[in-house]
């Protein structure tokens, strides 16, 4: 059986090799053009989806998606408002 600290682990190496190779991807079809806030463009591409299946995991309870997210709800509020979720 495996504990939970290992498939947490696989599960970040996972996540994380997909990113890269994505954001790689996305750079390389750039060609000659500039690459502008990348930063931005990435937190929400990944924020949004991950906001909408917590939102849908805790069947809309905000409190507990903000505890499974490790944020505090008033964040998680304006997290959603943002992306327009709420």
């Amino acid at each position: 059986m495996t504990n939970t600290s290992s498939r947490t682990i696989g599960l970040d190496s996972s996540l994380s090799e997909t990113v890269s190779r994505t954001l790689q991807d996305y750079l390389d079809t750039l060609g000659d053009h500039d690459a502008t806030n990348i930063y931005r463009l990435v937190l929400d591409e990944v924020e949004r989806p991950m906001l909408e299946i917590m939102m849908r995991y805790t069947h809309g309870n905000q409190s507990r998606a903000a505890q499974c997210l490790g944020i505090n709800r008033a964040t998680l509020r304006t997290k959603l408002k943002r992306h327009n979720l709420l």
